[in-house]
């Protein structure tokens, strides 16, 4: 239970804006072949989606704190990930899994109002979509 707990913890903090590599942990419990995979993709999946709900959370509120010094981001800055969000529309969250660019959309998302229901549904498949590839290549590997 601790290796599917340390899994859900590190694929959580790996959707946020905190650095983690949640890859490795389910790449290293599956080379382990001790585990279900089934429920290592549940765990690492579930755990990812929660990290991104934390940052469309992070978005649904912070635009109070714009006006405030350490405020993350320029208005210069907001305009243009605006522009792009609205660009691209809600289908851009099936790239929530990429890095550097992922944690930003679901943070746009959140400050956009998207909603919480379309948001969870492409957030779960691009997340879902990621580690089941992973899992795959990993499996085939070690076959």
């Amino acid at each position: 239970m601790i290796a599917y707990l340390s899994l859900f913890a590190s694929a959580l903090i790996a959707a946020t804006v905190l650095p983690m590599q949640s890859e490795a942990v389910l790449v290293g419990l599956l080379l382990g072949e001790a585990h279900s995979v089934v429920w290592l993709l549940v765990f690492a999946t579930t755990g990812n989606v929660l990290g991104s709900l934390v940052n469309w959370l992070l978005g649904r509120f912070a635009l109070r704190f714009q006006k405030r010094r350490w405020f993350p981001a320029s208005e210069d800055q907001l305009l243009r990930a605006e522009a792009w969000y609205r660009r691209y529309g809600r289908w851009s969250l099936l790239g929530s899994w990429l890095p550097i660019v992922g944690d930003p959309l679901t943070v746009m998302a959140g400050i956009l109002r998207e909603p919480l229901w379309m948001f969870l549904l492409l957030v779960t498949i691009a997340k879902a979509g990621r580690y089941l590839v992973l899992a795959a290549a990993t499996l085939s590997w070690i076959g």
